[in-house]
């Protein structure tokens, strides 16, 4: 039993860490060219103003910035008492000293990730 628990951890791993990175804030801008009339006088004439300013846009058609406000508290908690009772479970006298916590910091990755964090 304790090998099936420790073939699942090797197996899964792998799979853990594809979601591990953490989201950055994304802005994407564009340089627009902007021409401006200044109105003149009779003794003054009027002249055009150019300039560039930098335009927020949607990037890949998704909204300018994007932030990750997901909170998986709940499911670290609830994933690190089932998985440590998951560890618990599976193994006998002194392999206990390492399944417990390992199971329970895998179920606290799977619960976070199902919390959708």
């Amino acid at each position: 039993m304790k090998f099936i628990f420790l073939l699942l951890c090797v197996v899964f791993s792998p799979l853990l860490h594809l979601n591990s990175s953490t989201h950055k804030s994304v802005t994407c801008t564009r340089t627009e060219y902007r021409e401006e009339y200044i109105p003149g006088t009779k003794s003054s004439p009027g002249y055009v103003r150019s300039y560039e300013i930098d335009v927020k846009i949607p990037c890949n058609g998704d909204n300018a910035e994007k932030r990750d406000d997901n909170d998986c508290t709940d499911g670290k908690i609830a994933g690190a008492l089932l998985g440590g009772g998951a560890g618990a479970a599976m193994s006998r006298g002194k392999g206990r000293w390492w399944a417990v916590p390992l199971g329970a910091v895998i179920g606290s990755k799977i619960g976070c990730d199902a919390a959708g964090g």
